[in-house]
């Protein structure tokens, strides 16, 4: 981090995940619009930048053992991760949020109409996030893992019918996009996850698995963003220099 003169939002928080925090008290997005600065970001919603860096620096300093240094990870571990348990965990959750959803609509949909949107937006999400993991994990997660090993093994690997590694990679990021964007609509929806004053159980377990889906999304979208696809575009580039 020291060799960064202006580090982004991404990049602190690829340093230390715990940075994340901060970040998501003030409201700022470190995933899918982690490449600002953090004078670029408070810009956009009237924050002293200066508050922000020093609660940062605050978290940087202070040494913890618990977080997991994802930065320290070799690329085809990091890769194989992000599959094993976030892609895990959209498939395994979609399933039980559609249901439940389903069944809230069905209840309660007559006295709270915001139901039906929720369960649009996140209908919408769990398919598009299913055919976005599948691209990756059959195109540009293979693709990553071929020039990984070529680097390691000093060989070099044809280019790919997709050309670039840039051209999936922006695919991918504009999809994490419209996913974060999807998710600031349902939490607007939901009143940030606080189920009305006559919520059921399972209206109070919904919204509590619709939070923790998001912060799951977010760890998901910053380990690809900030992590994967620039190591991907600094192999290629060695490979094609």
């Amino acid at each position: 981090m020291n060799t960064l003169e202006h580090p982004t939002v991404g990049e602190y928080v690829a340093e230390d995940f715990r940075t994340a925090a901060i970040f998501s008290k003030y409201g700022i997005d470190f995933c899918c619009k982690g490449n600002r600065t953090i004078e670029e970001a408070c810009e956009k919603k009237d924050i002293d930048p200066e508050e922000v860096k020093n609660e940062v620096l605050q978290v940087l300093n202070t040494q913890t053992g618990q977080e997991i240094d994802f930065k320290s990870w070799p690329t085809d571990l990091l890769i194989d991760y992000i599959e094993k348990t976030h892609h895990r965990y959209v498939e395994e959750k979609s399933t039980a949020l559609l249901f439940y959803l389903d069944k809230l609509c069905k209840v309660h949909g007559q006295k709270h109409p915001e139901l039906f949107e929720i369960t649009s937006h996140f209908s919408k999400s769990a398919g598009e996030l299913a055919q976005h993991m599948k691209k990756e994990e059959l195109i540009l997660f293979p693709f990553i893992k071929k020039m990984d090993a070529a680097i390691r093994e000093n060989k070099s690997i044809p280019q790919p019918q997709f050309g670039t590694v840039d051209n999936p990679i922006s695919m991918m990021m504009h999809e994490h996009d419209n996913e974060g964007e999807r998710f600031r609509i349902i939490a607007k929806l939901t009143h940030e996850y606080n189920p009305p004053a006559d919520a059921c159980e399972t209206y109070k377990v919904t919204y509590a698995m619709l939070r923790d889906f998001e912060l799951d999304l977010h760890k998901h979208i910053h380990l690809e963003n900030n992590i994967v696809f620039p190591r991907a575009k600094a192999m290629e580039a060695k490979l094609t220099a």
